[in-house]
């Protein structure tokens, strides 16, 4: 019987460029698994790379030489807190504020503004008078109330009366932080709404309260004649 084995040379070179050819994978996992000092390689850029200064270095583009900017007063980088936490949180010495920051004024225009502010935000859950009766909060309970189940899987909360006691005792700052954070299932608005309007909406908030829960005391006394009997 012939041997059928192929010649050594065969095995030899099979082996060979069975070998050379599993070399480039076995390189780049060893590369790939190794940590490195250098950069890595980039064929396309896509901008990883850019000219930068170091810190404590020149720069000639601005009067004073320096590369590092001093920090620009009054401007707070996004995602930090702001020093003034009455006017960022409405928390005064951990406590709820019990009046609006003095860089918003309590005059006639603030309210307005507030309500104007209330109006577009607030009314369509809570009502232009702040009753829980907007009409998204109506459609929304008429929509639950013609249902077999949850729609969508879901299920609607009715908006807050503002004057419920629970609401009508809080204190201005309270409730701005409301505004700005959300409650329950109440989202907050700091992405719609500026700090500056979220105070002017609590304070209009706080004189629709007192609107429906006021006494003759809280009249001015010279202001009395004309609405008591």
């Amino acid at each position: 019987m012939r041997n059928m084995l192929p010649p050594r040379i065969v095995v030899f070179a099979t082996v060979l460029i069975g070998t050379l050819a599993i070399m480039p994978f076995a390189v780049v996992a060893w590369t790939r698994s190794s940590p490195s000092s250098g950069r890595p390689i980039h064929i396309v850029q896509d901008m990883d790379y850019q000219p930068r200064f170091d810190t404590q270095t020149v720069n000639p583009l601005f009067a004073d030489d320096r590369a590092m900017r001093p920090q620009i007063p009054g401007v707070v980088a996004v995602g930090q807190s702001m020093d003034d936490v009455h006017f960022s949180e409405g928390v005064v010495d951990d406590a709820w504020a019990a009046a609006i920051p003095e860089m918003v004024p309590l005059t006639m225009e603030t309210l307005k503004r507030g309500r104007e502010r209330y109006n577009i935000f607030c009314s369509a859950c809570h009502g232009y008078s702040g009753y829980g009766d907007g009409i998204v909060n109506q459609r929304a309970m008429a929509a639950m109330a013609n249902a077999d189940g949850p729609i969508y899987g879901t299920a609607w909360v009715q908006a807050k009366s503002l004057h419920d006691p629970e609401v009508r005792d809080q204190a201005v700052g309270q409730i701005y932080n409301t505004i700005t954070h959300g409650i329950r299932n109440m989202a907050g608005y700091a992405a719609q709404i500026p700090p500056y309007d979220r105070w002017t909406i609590a304070a209009y908030v706080k004189a629709l309260q007192k609107s429906q829960d006021a006494t003759i005391q809280d009249v001015p006394p010279q202001e009395r004649a004309r609405i008591e009997p």
